[in-house]
């Protein structure tokens, strides 16, 4: 990639690699230096800023990070910042046509390109510092892990700490626990490209609830794990999420929900009960919850 833009076209614990040639430190120090099949896909509206501010929290060391800006019909359109170390290109979408249209097309252009591993993140969020060479690393040790998230620290918009989301890091807990709780943050997540073609890459059929229905879909043929500890900053807007949006998301999860629903996982059970609740509670007061709840994390 150069900085440019083009138009638009049997389950197992996960494992890091052991032995003399398969060591934690050894395969982290080849992936600082071979970052060449991996590349940071990031959907974009408007926001010129906050994708400015985005790409420039990756750090890999020396490596060179691949990233790919799905253009979703900014006005005006979303141009590449000049950063050290970053090779950008930028897909345009003809018109906004939704984050999980955009979503689609950055999976398929970076199959076209030779991409195996797609980092996903949102404009406005931040990358720790080595966060791909770790997940490329764990991801090359464990192939039957398709999605691999990390921890996440949700902050304001101006930076300040909100709570810690510490989702389970094994992909038995994570089936377990899928609709209790949100399991696999989608910023966060490292995904292995033709497993997410193979079913069916991302698509509109749950609306706003696009992440969930595609890691289900990957969980039905592969494993999902997260990495136990911190991969990313995700800044929280409330003042950008509408009633209306909300509310579909709701809805879209609680169809997924439905579908996938196992009557001897009592975890299934909590989880709708939850989500009906979601469904009558306003978006605010969910937030507050989960800021009493998980105050003493957001130090961390």
């Amino acid at each position: 990639m150069t900085n440019s833009s083009a138009p638009a076209q049997s389950p197992r614990t996960p494992q890091w690699p052991r032995g003399p040639q398969g060591s934690v430190g050894q395969q982290l120090r080849a992936s600082d230096k071979a970052l060449g099949d991996v590349a940071v896909l990031l959907p974009a509206y408007n926001g010129q800023a906050d994708v400015d501010r985005t790409l420039a929290s990756f750090s890999e060391d020396d490596a060179l990070v691949h990233v790919l800006i799905v253009d979703d019909g900014s006005t005006p359109p979303i141009v590449a910042p000049a950063l050290p170390n970053l090779e950008i290109e930028i897909l345009r979408m003809p018109q906004n046509g939704g984050i999980e249209k955009a979503l689609q097309t950055g999976i398929d252009a970076l199959a076209e390109r030779g991409f195996r591993y797609a980092a996903r993140i949102d404009a406005g969020d931040l990358s720790v510092p080595r966060r791909l060479a770790k997940q490329r690393a764990y991801m090359d040790a464990n192939p039957q892990v398709a999605g691999l998230g990390m921890w996440t620290q949700v902050v304001t918009r101006d930076g300040k700490p909100l709570f810690m989301l510490r989702p389970p890091a094994a992909p038995d807990a994570i089936r377990r626990l899928r609709f209790y709780r949100s399991c696999l943050a989608h910023p966060s997540m490292m995904l292995r490209i033709d497993a997410v073609r193979a079913v069916g890459n991302y698509r509109a059929d749950y609306r706003s609830a696009e992440d969930l229905d595609l890691f289900l879909r990957l969980m039905e043929r592969h494993d999902c794990a997260n990495l136990p500890e911190l991969g990313l900053y995700y800044e929280l807007n409330e003042g950008g999420i509408s009633a209306t949006k909300r509310r579909g998301q709701v809805a879209s999860t609680l169809r997924l929900q439905l579908r996938y629903f196992n009557v001897l996982n009592l975890y299934d059970w909590l989880g709708l009960a939850k989500n009906l609740l979601h469904l009558v509670t306003p978006y605010r007061t969910l937030q507050a919850v989960k800021r009493r709840l998980y105050a003493p994390d957001a130090g961390h």
